[in-house]
């Protein structure tokens, strides 16, 4: 019903644009304004396909793989540190149910705002876009209270430096490997024995070679927060984040148990 309203709206705008371009300014104007208002039609069609199509893909996904769908904005609850950045933030196409990771949670296209002012006073807003998947891990927190394993940024010579301002502790583990592709630090009061446990062997491995491109985690309180930067839109690599997400939330809480 959209597309056929706004082609019925558009060929109205485009007969007036040329006439009242021709009228005004001679029939090259007219030419002109039609064209223009024509290319305005193609790109307000595309759009509204683009989103119809985004639409009809989360709602297979979903109902594939036996997940409750909320289209359009909602918010998540702000229980780690990446879900309450920003001046504003909001979710889309949250699913929850058993995800593909075979644990129950939630998935979600989640996107915060930064404004930002130039030194002419002229104001300007950020997008940041992540996937996120999200566990409830009640039983790590008795033994954790906060993990971030993030993407490495910067130098590792600046390691040292970095740390003095920092409010969490640096985790140093024996692997070149791991060291290059992430950061890992968890709460000031956090045993240390403990974190070096949860990071065994073969985790690292898995953690090294076999996430998803860009993959980090974070966890605070027993909230379990998985992410990678832009909004999936493909179902393989939905499936892919779902997976990893509950295969660190399996470590989490299969080490809690030890």
């Amino acid at each position: 019903m959209t597309r056929p309203l706004t082609l019925s709206l558009g060929a109205v705008f485009l007969i007036g644009g040329f006439v009242g371009g021709t009228l005004g300014g001679g029939a090259l104007i007219g030419g002109a304004v039609a064209v223009g208002i024509f290319l305005l039609i193609l790109l307000i069609v595309w759009v509204l396909a683009s989103n119809a199509a985004k639409e009809d893909f989360f709602s297979a996904y979903a109902g594939a793989r036996g997940l409750s769908r909320a289209s359009g904005k909602s918010n998540l609850p702000p229980s780690t540190p990446l879900l309450r950045k920003g001046d504003r933030r909001y979710a889309e196409q949250v699913m929850n149910g058993t995800l593909p990771g075979g644990a129950p949670g939630a998935l979600a296209l989640y996107t915060y705002e930064v404004d930002t002012t130039d030194s002419d006073g002229d104001r300007d807003t950020d997008y940041y876009r992540f996937t996120v998947v999200m566990h409830d891990v009640p039983a790590v927190a008795a033994k954790v209270s906060d993990i971030n394993c993030q993407r490495r940024s910067g130098f590792r010579f600046m390691d040292s430096a970095e740390d003095v301002f920092r409010r969490m502790k640096r985790l140093e583990l024996e692997s070149e490997v791991l060291d290059k592709k992430f950061e890992i630090f968890y709460g000031p009061n956090d045993d240390e024995v403990w974190m070096k446990q949860l990071f065994s062997p073969t985790f690292i491995v898995w953690m090294s070679e076999h996430t998803p491109d860009k993959f980090a985690w974070e966890l605070s309180a027993g909230s379990l927060c998985c992410y990678v930067r832009g909004h999936y839109d493909n179902a393989a690599e939905l499936d892919a984040m779902c997976q990893a997400a509950g295969d660190v939330a399996s470590r989490l809480v299969g080490e809690a148990g030890e």
